[in-house]
């Protein structure tokens, strides 16, 4: 909860691009409003007639104070530039429809790590999303077993032992239904992980592979069975040894229920959605299928996912990374966007810019929204700040504004931008 509290708190107080933007005219505005009164006082003690001809032409429009002569006027004049063009509203534009935004994020399960992560999300128009725990609920479950050599509890005994040294999801699997059967745990030996791939070990001195179609045929070992049609969107696992495959282990998990509706929102907002899967291209298809998804990247391996990023970056696109693993991280981390499942690994939230806290997939659209509202909040608060300055400047100037009347429009300018941010609230 503390840190929860702590990333809500850096992001309100960190500032964004255009913050900086802001801060930039803002130490350039001073010292120009202390010359511009300079040459307002000096105006009015040089060329009294004209600056009076003008202020009574004004009077005339906007009777908003009583018309002085002399150096009673120039002090009036001067005092009323110095108070309207306190560069409140310019300091407060940026701020409190940053802190607003990202208090929303915070209330809706959306943690934002930082403004200018918040900034950055409303121009992504790719997101990369991974299957497994991000589209899945990242529970799968063994759904058949296919023994082409001895029985199926044995086979899955020996699964069970070399499934031991992993948490991957799908050795999960394995693991589960192994101990929902009550199989023994075998001795393993020489234990090795081909990343993406699949794993090798020893029982009782005969060395067996589990692991991917794909893997099989790299190790040598021929005539593997093409997968069930009918268990398309399910992951199949071969257990081979001494040439020749055992075993087929069809793994499946389910998909979120809000998966296809996020999809379809993502579409509507011109977002395009990939899905990027360690899986066969049959199975990944048939999963993107099921979630309105069109353009699947298959049986890409975890080293590999950074690299996809920086390709879609290198054709100008602004991407989003959404995952949850170990794996996952060089990926958040290159993308323009991480957004992690808040029920994934630690190390893909430290890697994240966003974090979905609740893991409901309906909040990445939503986080889109935001920002595009934050962002469109901040500008409409600059615009107000140049526009008012634009107009109370000069009739500042011209001594038709009072200091008292200057005050109260300076601080009245600072209300309406303040004001205008909480504005915000009612959009979610």
């Amino acid at each position: 909860l503390a840190q929860v509290i702590k990333m809500v708190s850096d992001a309100q107080h960190s500032k964004v691009p255009i913050q900086l933007l802001a801060d930039r005219v803002t130490m350039i505005f001073v010292p120009v409003i202390l010359m511009l009164a300079l040459l307002v006082f000096t105006a009015w003690l040089i060329f009294p007639a004209f600056m009076s001809t003008v202020a009574s032409a004004l009077h005339a429009v906007l009777p908003l104070s009583l018309p002085a002569e002399g150096i009673a006027a120039a002090l009036m004049a001067t005092i009323a530039t110095l108070v309207i063009a306190c560069p409140c509203a310019l300091g407060l534009a940026t701020p409190t429809a940053l802190m607003v935004g990202s208090g929303i994020g915070a209330n809706k399960g959306i943690l934002i790590r930082s403004g200018e992560a918040l900034q950055r999300m409303k121009d992504v128009d790719t997101m990369l999303l991974d299957k497994t725990g991000t589209l899945t609920h990242g529970k799968p479950e063994l759904i058949k077993t296919e023994a082409y050599v001895g029985d199926e509890a044995s086979l899955l005994s020996i699964a069970y032992a070399m499934e031991s040294f992993s948490e991957h999801p799908l050795a999960l699997a394995i693991k589960n239904a192994a101990q929902a059967r009550k199989l023994s745990l075998m001795e393993v030996e020489n234990f090795s992980a081909n990343p993406g791939r699949g794993i090798s070990a020893e029982i009782n001195g005969l060395k067996y592979y589990l692991g991917s179609r794909n893997w099989m045929a790299d190790i040598g070992i021929r005539d593997v069975a093409d997968p069930d049609p009918e268990l398309a969107y399910a992951g199949s696992i071969y257990l081979a040894a001494e040439g020749k495959v055992l075993a087929c282990f069809y793994v499946a998990d389910t998909i979120r229920d809000e998966a296809q509706g996020m999809v379809q929102t993502l579409l509507q907002k011109g977002i395009k959605p990939i899905m990027m899967s360690g899986d066969n291209l049959h199975t990944a298809q048939a999963i993107a299928a099921k979630c309105g998804i069109e353009e699947v990247w298959a049986n890409v391996l975890p080293a590999d996912k950074a690299g996809k990023v920086k390709e879609l970056q290198s054709s100008g696109r602004v991407v989003a990374m959404i995952g949850d693993g170990i794996n996952d991280a060089p990926a958040l981390k290159q993308a323009d966007i991480g957004i992690a499942m808040g029920m994934g690994t630690d190390i893909a939230i430290e890697a994240a810019d966003i974090t979905i806290l609740r893991g409901d997939l309906r909040l990445i659209p939503l986080a889109h929204k935001l920002s595009v509202q934050t962002f469109a909040k901040i500008r409409q608060n600059l615009f107000w700040a140049f526009f008012y300055n634009l107009i109370a400047i000069p009739l500042a100037a011209f001594g038709v504004l009072h200091p008292v009347i200057a005050e109260i429009a300076m601080a009245l300018s600072s209300v309406t931008v303040v004001s205008n941010a909480n504005l915000l609230r009612h959009k979610f």
